[in-house]
């Protein structure tokens, strides 16, 4: 498993996901995330790759207005929890209705009670191919005196198969990271 997670980190980078995010190729923890669906589970009887959200991507973070890397100017953190698929096939097309679950809490820099955190979802092939790659923003706002506020982001992407059968496709998704983001977690792990 190791083996293809590093190998699928560097199809993404390759595909410009993320640039740079070379040093969170040692991430002790999974590679990826919680399955949420099987093969042939999604609704209305059309089969749906799993989707899963890549672990070094599933947290984010929005730095302060000094633009220093370091804990106590964090702004926000960005939480990527859950990601639920129902597919539908029509020709070569993988029509795919994600429902994510997107979580923003408060660092020690925080000014406001809003923030636009942005993701990716791609499909991904079982030899580490990216098939598709689409990107979207998401507004988050916590309620006044509270630590955490999310948002069950609702979108629709469609990618094109390649002729390849489902059972060998991945539904991925994660935080798009800015350099500042990247830079973060390499020094600050534990976050």
């Amino acid at each position: 498993m190791r083996g293809a997670a590093a190998a699928l980190l560097a199809a993404l980078l390759s595909a410009g996901l993320s640039a740079g995010l070379a040093g969170c190729g040692s991430v002790s923890i999974p590679f990826f995330g919680k399955k949420t669906e099987k093969p042939g589970a999604a609704a209305g009887g059309s089969a749906c790759p799993v989707a899963v959200i890549l672990r070094p991507l599933a947290n984010t973070v929005v730095l302060g207005p000094s633009g220093e890397v370091k804990p106590l100017n964090a702004a926000w953190y960005g939480i990527y929890s859950d990601i639920s698929a129902t597919c539908r096939v029509t020709g070569d097309v993988l029509h795919a209705t994600l429902d994510s679950v997107i979580i923003a809490e408060r660092g020690p820099a925080v000014r406001g009670n809003d923030v636009d955190l942005n993701y990716f979802v791609s499909l991904t092939a079982a030899d580490q191919t990216i098939l598709g790659k689409k990107s979207f923003s998401v507004h988050v706002t916590v309620p006044d005196k509270a630590k955490r506020g999310g948002v069950d982001d609702h979108v629709e992407v469609a990618f094109p198969l390649g002729g390849r059968p489902l059972a060998d496709l991945n539904i991925t998704a994660g935080f798009q990271e800015t350099p500042q983001a990247i830079e973060f977690y390499k020094t600050y792990r534990g976050r």
